[in-house]
């Protein structure tokens, strides 16, 4: 998106914004987030459907007792809480050796450019 300029100095923060989202680090960093998230949501969302549907469907084998009072439905619901906090683990690991390290060199560079036009 390009603003007009009346004679003024350069919107510089528009430009270095553009440069950035333009750039290769950029899009590696974007294609790379896709990779993890998508597939993770997608696994996620098939394993809280398979929950819902032998709840719905399975009465029977949702009931089964495999200790006390606990059965497999009460196990399925409290491995729908496990599996989100390793789904958090791994992202954190990714992200701390996949995303973050392009995220700082792409702020790096935005922070060199910003000082490199205000001078």
């Amino acid at each position: 998106m390009s603003t007009t300029n009346t004679g003024g100095p350069p919107d510089t923060s528009e430009t270095i914004w553009e440069r950035a989202h333009e750039s290769t680090e950029f899009r590696e960093l974007r294609s790379r987030l896709r990779r993890f998230v998508f597939p993770m949501t997608a696994v996620f969302l098939l394993w809280y459907l398979l929950y819902v549907l032998l709840a719905d469907y399975a009465h029977g084998f949702m009931s089964t007792k495999v200790w006390g009072n606990i059965n497999v439905g009460l196990i399925f619901g409290l491995l729908q809480f496990v599996s989100t906090f390793v789904i958090t683990g791994l992202y954190v690991r990714y992200a701390n050796r996949k995303l973050d390290p392009v995220a700082e060199k792409i702020r790096e560079d935005i922070e060199g450019d910003s000082a490199k036009e205000q001078a």
